[in-house]
């Protein structure tokens, strides 16, 4: 026969599952911090793969404009292949920089658990208070 739960064991079991809760709350807001980490990585990667790309362009394009300056006092042929593939390089790194500016410009750093925090703040205010 069991006996009956007396208070203080009702308490200890209530602070128990309490601290279960609040270890499970935490671990799964520490995964969500996690994966935006690893997202950040990717996106840093993609920053300087783009980076490096456009640099790369740039200085080819650069170099065939020189060449295309230099050609142009050369048989008509040779100009219009040379204007080409400096315009094409040149559309590639214009292109990369604008892509790169643009990756640059999104923070996206932990948003989803600062987003998922401030729902659980909410959550836990007291129902006249505001946070």
């Amino acid at each position: 026969m069991e006996r009956p739960a007396g208070p203080m064991e009702r308490v200890f079991g209530a602070s128990k599952r309490l601290i279960e809760h609040l270890l499970e709350g935490g671990e799964m807001r520490l995964r969500l911090a996690v994966l935006e980490l690893e997202e950040e990585r990717a996106r840093l990667f993609d920053l300087l793969l783009l980076a490096g790309l456009s640099l790369a362009l740039g200085a080819l394009g650069l170099a065939f404009v020189g060449v295309f300056v230099v050609a142009a006092f050369w048989e008509t042929h040779r100009l219009t292949a040379i204007a080409a593939v400096a315009a094409v390089l040149l559309v590639g790194a214009v292109y990369s920089g604008w892509r790169l500016r643009a990756l640059a410009r999104r923070r996206s750093l932990l948003r989803a658990t600062l987003a998922q925090l401030a729902t659980d703040r909410q959550l836990l205010a007291e129902p006249g208070e505001e946070t």
